[in-house]
């Protein structure tokens, strides 16, 4: 049985959103690979500390809601998606992103190698 591309990102953006929604970083950067690029809103970074760093100064009360608007699978190790993100605090308006994500199997798995939001106004 083939899994589809959907299935895949569900897979592991399913765990990043609970990880958010938790405010867990050290769980959120554990969907990426070690040597992820991650470009959130604020300057980019690599690997799973900077990820880690990115979403604990993100605020307590984080939620993280995604709809995956398009996939392609550029190889038969990698998923690419693209989604639609709302990002919801406690405390202010709800922001809305888009996000493109590029996942890689490896032997432990589908992590995320590449992280990119855009905010389109």
């Amino acid at each position: 049985m083939n899994t589809t591309n959907e299935e895949i990102l569900i897979g592991v953006l399913d765990e990043w959103k609970s990880a958010v929604d938790a405010h867990d970083p050290e769980r959120i950067a554990a969907t990426f690979a070690a040597d992820a690029i991650f470009q959130g809103l604020h300057p980019y970074s690599v690997g799973r500390q900077g990820i880690a760093e990115y979403y604990d100064s993100q605020p307590i009360g984080l939620k993280a809601a995604y709809k995956i608007l398009e996939t392609r699978r550029p190889a038969e190790d990698l998923v690419l998606g693209y989604l639609s993100v709302d990002f919801s605090f406690a405390d202010r308006p709800t922001l809305a992103v888009y996000l493109s994500v590029l996942l890689h199997q490896s032997a432990d798995g589908w992590f995320i190698s590449h992280y990119q939001v855009s905010k389109l106004d």
